[in-house]
């Protein structure tokens, strides 16, 4: 596994799917994601409600209204707790990627677009369903076959339609191919599986795609990873996106994106900064990856990276959601506000 407990999360609102996935007990190099949420609020036509858009300075993405940090620091104000409720607006005020819901992924996307839509802003989305996810590890599930998985892409495209929109495609799909976590007979369908959904998101005629290609600490030699993005078509994408919900540096991540860039004929690259101001954790220490202390927020989710092949840096991972159990926290993909409060304070910028 890629070291990050990948459990994606989707929509804000009441009730949460909670999805607590079985804890495997051997994890290595770094892997966590968000866990979709599902809204029990109405609004005419798919039964979701979001509020009014949030503030997003410079960057083109959109900012969810009513992502937890947002309910958060509306709490804290309320407790009186100013000086937290700001320090978490450097949270709840920047974009982060939705992770629609693995069952009906449709509604969560309209009301994200719709949202999107008022301030003429991109949804960043992350598509995490592919079968046989995570080798049945932390982050175990995903569409139960092949068929399963085309008709939920098709209904994640569909929802999307003419929006302008950034899909990072499956987080580990590929780099559990290369370090040989994902068995051999799923690999040949796998291929097809992303291959297909590259095709079916770049026929919209407004959404950009990145294949998932790991992080520098995972597969450490880029070449490795460059038949894995060709077999997938990365060619027809935009390009490929490193260190999902993980903590590498931006100078590490950027010499890796460069060299397997290079591998694959110049293929554009995003890089998730939701959580590498501080770097990786040192030292080698047990489980680094698992709400590692001391970390903090990295670069804001921007345009403007000065490097022609580094499309964007975003924050993939939502910042402050739990790893998992480990070092106190609660289950992977849940909220932990102070965890989250960590992070803003130590944050790169």
């Amino acid at each position: 596994m890629s070291g990050r407990s990948i459990v994606p999360r989707a929509l804000p609102r009441t009730v949460r799917v909670l999805a607590a996935l079985a804890l495997a007990a051997a994890l290595t190099a770094g892997c966590s994601t968000p866990q979709p949420r599902v809204t029990g609020a109405a609004e005419e036509g798919d039964g979701l409600v979001r509020g009014e858009p949030a503030p997003s300075a410079a960057s083109p993405f959109w900012v969810d209204p009513d992502s937890d940090a947002a309910r958060q620091v509306r709490a804290w104000e309320k407790e009186g707790r100013d000086a937290e409720a700001k320090m978490l607006r450097r949270i709840s005020e920047r974009p982060v990627a939705d992770w629609p819901a693995w069952d009906d992924p449709a509604p969560g996307i309209r009301s994200a677009v719709r949202s999107a839509a008022r301030t003429k802003k991109t949804v960043v989305l992350v598509a995490y369903n592919i079968p046989h996810r995570d080798c049945g590890l932390y982050s175990a599930g995903g569409a139960k076959d092949a068929d399963a998985y085309r008709s939920w892409i098709g209904e994640f495209a569909g929802a999307v339609g003419d929006a302008p929109a950034i899909v990072i495609l499956e987080p580990d799909a590929l780099p559990h191919i290369t370090d040989g976590c994902t068995p051999p007979e799923h690999h040949a369908e796998r291929y097809q599986l992303l291959s297909e959904a590259v095709e079916t998101l770049k026929a919209l005629p407004d959404t950009k795609v990145y294949l998932d290609a790991g992080n520098p600490d995972w597969i450490d030699e880029p070449a490795k990873m460059a038949q894995p993005l060709r077999e997938a078509g990365v060619e027809r994408a935009d390009g490929f996106s490193l260190n999902v919900s993980n903590f590498q540096s931006n100078d590490s991540v950027k010499t890796y994106a460069e060299q397997l860039s290079d591998a694959v004929g110049g293929s554009h690259f995003v890089i998730d900064t939701s959580r590498n101001g501080n770097g990786p954790l040192s030292g080698g220490r047990e489980e680094a990856w698992c709400n590692p202390p001391g970390r903090g927020l990295g670069t804001p989710p921007t345009t403007d990276t000065g490097d022609e092949r580094l499309d964007a840096y975003l924050w993939i991972k939502r910042p402050g959601d739990s790893d998992g159990t480990c070092r106190g926290g609660p289950p992977a993909g849940d909220w932990w506000p102070e965890y989250a409060l960590g992070l803003a304070r130590r944050a790169a910028s």
